[in-house]
């Protein structure tokens, strides 16, 4: 089944897979944690474990809308054929609704379009001031690049499998430049983006769903790796623990640290000491999709903004998310990256016109790899297992007090492929809903 998955994807997006990407081990706080849906056994009304289980299309559609309708007031649907381009079957797909997590295809999406997969972000280490001796007289600059990843070894392993960008190797790095001693203080440097912490959800305040926003991030935002508590001042405790590294390593520096722009005149200097280089775009995209990260989501959205349009806010960052899919031809309201402000919306028809379009880009396959895949990881570890959306849904969650969606990609035995879309509003059963999708993927499955 995998190996038929896999001949169905490549010939999907027409394009070469990317190199495969790490996944974290532990989901950081959201409002999509995975949710377990029944086990569907073999022989059962979805199951697949014949072409005979094969559905009708003129059948299906019926039972797919109402299907859509369970477990909420206002639905929109749309399943296209990708193969022939047509639909085979909608239900007020032109209706504007909500997107939750769903938002995060329409973030993703730009930002593998403008950034391209081989973009990194850099955490840069300036000097500022003459180094003799080993002495370094003057401050350190620790200037942040819009790096959701950068932070402490022990973040990196236990929530990114170990990938991402170090305070420890920028520490090293420093050691080995021959430095023993800085007179001066360390100093953080976020003014890549705004100070506004958090989305419209919140009052662009700290949430429970999204850490502390930061043109230098550390930690996703938290004090520690331990995830106990949002840092009010992310530079600040960057800059703060690089100190602390650079103590461990032997060189003299105050603990005592501040918040400050990186004077011009050291980086015209070439005052550079040392740097960390982010992973790249297509790993940045599945870590944000896999398991849905707002912060990620947020973080991406904002170095839209700096990178293009010259000014790292959530709203530039918007306009960007808005131009690119207009340029695809698709609509999208965006008000955030991760669809945490119910403001966020699209419809089914748009959602399902980004995904069949984004099978013609160069970013397409990565697009593909960073959804969970049916009944084995992300946010669907749990969902549509046993079923006929086994291993062959690939799909964005997306949840709210009163919204529930799910789109994606669907192949079948047979080889046919199909983009979906379920956008649920007025929620007021979130487990009907969530078994009613399941079932859609997997009737879409057997098509």
């Amino acid at each position: 089944m995998k190996h038929a998955l896999v001949a169905a994807a490549a010939a999907l997006f027409l394009v070469a897979a990317a190199p495969s990407q790490a996944a974290p081990p532990e989901p950081l706080p959201n409002p999509d944690r995975p949710a377990v849906t029944p086990f569907f056994r073999t022989g059962g009304s979805d199951a697949s474990s014949s072409s005979a289980a094969s559905a009708s299309v003129a059948r299906v559609c019926p039972t797919l809308r109402r299907l859509a309708r369970s477990g909420n007031r206002s639905v929109g649907l749309r399943v296209l054929n990708l193969g022939t381009g047509k639909d085979i079957c909608s239900l007020n797909s032109l209706a504007r609704r909500s997107l939750a997590s769903n938002n995060k295809l329409f973030t993703t999406s730009t930002v593998l379009d403008r950034f391209g997969p081989d973009r990194v972000f850099r955490t840069l280490v300036y000097a500022a001031g003459p180094i003799r001796d080993g002495i370094l007289k003057g401050n350190l600059y620790l200037k942040g690049g819009g790096d959701p990843s950068f932070g402490t070894n022990a973040f990196l392993n236990s929530y990114l499998a170990g990938e991402g960008s170090s305070v420890e190797r920028l520490a090293a790095q420093i050691r080995k430049r021959g430095i023993r001693r800085i007179t001066g203080r360390v100093f953080g440097d976020d003014t890549i983006f705004d100070r506004l912490r958090g989305v419209a959800d919140s009052g662009y305040a700290t949430s429970p769903w999204i850490g502390p926003l930061s043109g230098l991030s550390f930690n996703a935002g938290f004090t520690s790796a331990s995830l106990t508590s949002f840092s009010s001042n992310p530079a600040g405790l960057a800059a703060r623990t690089l100190a602390r590294t650079l103590r461990a390593r032997g060189v003299k520096v105050r603990i005592q640290v501040g918040v400050r722009k990186t004077p011009a005149r050291w980086i015209r200097k070439k005052g550079l000491l040392a740097w960390q280089n982010s992973p790249d775009m297509p790993w940045m995209v599945r870590i944000t999709n896999l398991n849905s990260v707002n912060f990620w989501a947020e973080t991406l959205l904002k170095d839209l903004g700096a990178y293009i349009r010259g000014k790292g806010t959530t709203a530039e960052g918007v306009t960007v998310v808005r131009r690119t899919m207009a340029s695809l031809g698709v609509k999208v309201w965006p008000i955030d990256g991760s669809g945490l402000t119910y403001g966020n919306r699209s419809t089914a028809h748009d959602v399902v016109k980004l995904l069949y379009r984004a099978r013609r880009q160069s970013w397409g396959s990565s697009l593909f790899q960073s959804l969970p895949t049916a009944g084995v990881d992300g946010t669907l570890a749990d969902r549509m297992r046993g079923s006929a959306a086994q291993d062959r849904c690939h799909a964005k969650t997306g949840t709210l007090t009163g919204v529930s969606a799910l789109s994606g990609y669907c192949f079948n035995l047979s080889g046919k492929r199909f983009a979906f879309s379920i956008l649920m509003n007025g929620v007021w059963n979130l487990d009907r809903a969530h078994r009613a999708q399941d079932r859609i993927a997997a009737l879409i499955a057997r098509l």
